[in-house]
């Protein structure tokens, strides 16, 4: 049975409650459509998976239009951009991938934020901490400091991303697909207890800015659960871009609106946090462009598994996993076991991708040996089938392999996750084959806090996923110009040279084991695409301890500890924060029948829709 979400747009009625963003009161529903969150989907003709319906509904809307599964992904994010503002929206970035049917290759465009030109490398030390005595200073405290703040904020590449990937491969133009974005911000969406909830975990960061509390904290307090959330200021900025394009955007007024509240953010007067000033200018948003890119690409038990290239290291990371799995017999395993060397190869991957990965402009990043099977299979070598590494495992030497053990290690790299686990993502499929999966975020729930005046979106603070102390050696040092590394893994998945598996993850560093587990269960461990979602997760990042989901743990525990596997708990069982990534996916069937799978418990469920339900 579906999943009602407490968002359900149902038959209006006289029942009035106020409304936010400044309006006035109206019927408790903001139309007669009933929206339902249901977690799998089969059919025909395209297909969807986000975590929001009225997303999922945006995109199918745009399929039965005519649209492809480009115009129908842009559709959704945007309206994501309305509903899911705290994790994403044209004040963010993030990364694209398209198949194309006509050509059978898989394409990229990297549309990651980047960091002013004006970027000093000490930007996060707190100038309070500088003395004669530590001339360095020390970095502002993470959180809520530095995250709150202008310096966090990096040049927007989603408005960027949207108008490539239709330059590229769409047939309607952005005025046509923010259409149902537009909409829902006009007529509103009903509040849940998420979207309250997370309003509230921000209270202390929003009440710092003016322009926030007044559109998500009206009369000092989140929108009630069941009151009816507008936004007519972001509604007016859609129509900005759909009538100028992301002209209207990367320049003139919007530009330097942007700009001020990064360089002079709009502080209350009753904020106690420092909110340092950043340097973002009108040139950097002018100079932003999204980049064309090359994917990854690793053979995995014969399926041709695609992923995106630095910036991110999503593609490596996730490439490289696969490699070191290679020569091991998985299914042939029990489950245990199997979940063993996931998490050793894990680990392995991520020791390579703290010493070696950052933005390659910058950073000459070894993408190819990264996903050389040979490099994997030496990789593997580390693996003991019956004891967990003592971590952290030291990364692998990338001038020196051959795939014969034992591997040569080179020094291991100082990294510390920043990351944050809001992000969101969407799987689209069309009628003609054609197929996107599309990572997006503003990093932080909630981003730097920092609503622009009068324009209805939060900006990014992806900014701090540098590293926070400046290191030449570093690949993910702060430098002007640079994108932070990501882990961000949008993946499609090819098996003789047709769609097979279209998949990614919110979730931070996590979203690289989520989509790796994810691969795992589905093709090694034989589950159907649903229940490869659905299952509990763990993460092994090369640290000393696994964080896993309060389920895995229950589940695999007591038969991983022999392994020498310790857990830590990712959270409260009661809180979002026990969730490990909010998975989407899109399974290619026989005869052109299409799986849109998404989550049924995790962030409240997610949405899957298809064009034409199988019958």
């Amino acid at each position: 049975m579906p999943y009602l979400r407490s968002r359900v747009a149902a038959v209006t009625t006289a029942l009035a409650v106020s409304v936010t963003a400044g309006a006035v009161a109206s019927p408790a529903f903001a139309d007669e459509r009933v929206t339902e969150k249901t977690a799998t989907a089969t059919g025909y003709g395209g297909a969807v998976s986000t975590v929001d319906p009225e997303a999922s509904a945006a995109a199918i809307d745009i399929l039965r239009r005519g649209g492809n599964a480009a115009d129908a992904a842009v559709a959704a994010a945007a309206t994501l951009g309305v509903t899911e503002p705290y994790s994403a929206g044209v004040g963010g970035g993030g990364y694209f991938l398209f198949y194309s049917s006509h050509t059978g290759h898989v394409s990229t465009i990297d549309g990651r934020e980047t960091a002013p030109a004006a970027m000093p490398h000490d930007a996060f030390i707190d100038p309070g901490t500088i003395t004669p005595e530590n001339p360095a200073g020390k970095p502002y405290n993470f959180t809520p400091e530095l995250v709150t703040s202008g310096i966090s904020v990096g040049v927007p590449g989603t408005p960027a991303t949207w108008e490539r990937a239709l330059d590229r491969w769409g047939t309607k133009d952005l005025d046509d697909v923010l259409e149902p974005a537009i909409k829902v911000a006009d007529r509103g969406f009903v509040v849940d207890d998420t979207f309250r909830q997370q309003t509230l975990d921000n209270k202390l960061r929003f009440e710092a800015f003016t322009s926030t509390s007044k559109l998500f904290l009206p009369g000092g307090d989140a929108p009630a659960v069941g009151s009816i959330f507008r936004n007519p200021d972001l509604a007016a900025t859609y129509r900005l871009l759909a009538d100028k394009g992301t002209r209207g955007f990367y320049h003139g007024a919007l530009a330097k609106e942007i700009a001020s509240a990064v360089q002079a953010p709009p502080k209350s007067k009753t904020t106690k946090l420092p909110v340092p000033a950043g340097h973002l200018t009108t040139a950097d948003l002018a100079r932003y462009r999204a980049l064309n890119q090359q994917p990854t690409h690793v053979d995995n038990r014969g399926l041709d598994v695609y992923g995106m290239a630095p910036s991110s290291s999503g593609g490596t990371t996730v490439g490289e996993a696969l490699n070191i799995l290679e020569p091991f017999d998985l299914s042939g395993m029990s489950t245990p076991s199997a979940l063993h060397h996931y998490l050793e190869a894990s680990a392995l991957a991520f020791a390579d991708r703290g010493k070696y990965v950052g933005d390659p402009a910058f950073v000459d990043v070894p993408t190819d040996a990264l996903t050389d099977p040979l490099f994997g299979k030496e990789r593997s070598c580390g693996i003991n089938p019956k004891l967990a590494a003592v971590k952290p495992v030291a990364p692998g030497d990338v001038a020196k392999y051959d795939g014969a053990c034992p591997a040569a290690a080179a020094a291991p790299a100082s990294e510390q996750d920043t990351e944050n686990i809001s992000t969101t993502n969407l799987t689209v499929a069309d009628k003609w084959g054609n197929v996107v999966e599309y990572t997006l975020t503003i990093e932080q729930t909630g981003g730097s806090g920092i609503v622009v005046p009068g324009r209805g979106f939060l900006l990014n603070n992806e900014l701090t996923d540098f590293s926070t102390v400046y290191d030449p050696k570093d690949p993910n040092r702060i430098e002007p110009g640079k994108r932070p590394r990501s882990s961000m893994s949008p993946t499609i998945i090819l098996e003789d040279g047709d769609p097979f598996l279209a998949l990614g993850s919110p979730g931070g560093s996590t979203i690289i084991t989520t989509v790796l587990q994810t691969i795992l269960n589905r093709v090694d461990l034989g589950m159907n695409i649903s229940d490869a979602i659905a299952a509990p997760r763990a993460a092994q990042r090369n640290s000393a301890k696994v964080t896993a989901e309060p389920g895995f743990i229950t589940a695999y525990e007591s038969q991983l500890k022999p392994f020498g596997h310790e857990f830590t708990p990712s959270g409260d069982a009661f809180t979002s924060a026990a969730e490990i990534g909010a998975a989407t996916a899109i399974e290619f069937k026989s005869g052109g029948r299409l799986v849109a799978a998404a989550e049924p418990d995790r962030r409240g469920g997610g949405s899957a829709m298809v064009v034409k339900p199988a019958r």
